[in-house]
């Protein structure tokens, strides 16, 4: 049974795709709770299940066997509508390629959500406001995406997710698609919400600094499972498991 204070919780969790003749094992009896303003980073090697999991909490995508509950609520048992309906009500997605519709301008972007949920539109404008100048993005409302840098866009792609008052917010890979210098804008970001908002976070990543800085907990994923777990700084520093420890002198190297 999951903890009381976990909002997320995933229980044996397998994820077995078709290719052709061929079965694809994603994950592999994957369990994992985060509690209440955790945030949680996923970490480790392409391809060992780290977006498909974030796909399957986020109620995307469906395991091939397991459970998995938000907020007590089992995810399993809910229909496509009901489902929809969480997607849009409870939980903030943030993508690599910000997903960001050309033809809208930032504010528009950002209160699409509301817009769905049925929230007037002076609620929105004041909701919006508040967020774009708690994330210096004051000025660009009528700016289109093509007008606005990487990091902008990331931004306002977070403000959207925010606007809709979510209670998880799951980010993939959200720093990879930007160039360095703009990279720490979004981590501050990402750090203010942790602190001033309490929201409950989880995110894949591929960059071991980020992880490092931005979160309070690291996964480490290979092969459809968590090999290892715990504070970044120990995980990074002084991993137990020899495929973290492979994995990040591999990293090291490279860099």
């Amino acid at each position: 049974m999951p903890s009381h204070d976990a909002i997320v919780s995933v229980e044996n969790v397998t994820k077995v795709y078709q290719q052709g003749k061929v079965e694809v094992h994603a994950l592999r009896g994957l369990s994992l709770e985060v509690g209440a303003g955790e945030l949680t980073a996923l970490y480790g090697p392409s391809g060992s299940g780290k977006t498909t999991l974030l796909n399957i909490v986020g109620a995307l995508d469906r395991p091939t066997s397991g459970l998995v509950r938000l907020e007590g609520k089992d995810l399993g048992g809910m229909s496509r509508r009901s489902l929809s309906h969480l997607r849009r009500d409870r939980i903030g997605f943030v993508f690599q390629a910000y997903n960001l519709i050309p033809v809208l301008t930032a504010y528009e972007n950002a209160e699409t959500v509301m817009a769905l949920q049925g929230i007037e539109p002076a609620a929105r404008r004041k909701k919006i406001g508040e967020l774009f100048q708690e994330m210096g993005l004051d000025g660009l409302e009528d700016r289109r995406p093509d007008e606005l840098s990487g990091g902008q866009q990331q931004r306002v792609a977070i403000a959207r997710a925010l606007a809709m008052r979510p209670k998880v917010m799951l980010f993939d890979e959200v720093t990879s698609a930007l160039d360095p210098e703009v990279v720490g804008e979004v981590t501050h970001v990402i750090r203010k919400l942790a602190t001033e908002h309490s929201l409950t976070m989880i995110m894949v990543t591929h960059q071991m600094g980020f992880a490092r800085e931005i979160s309070s907990r690291v996964c480490f994923f290979y092969e459809g499972r968590i090999a290892e777990e715990g504070d970044p700084d120990k995980l990074f520093t002084d991993p137990q498991n020899p495929r973290t420890q492979q994995f990040l002198n591999a990293v090291l190297q490279a860099d």
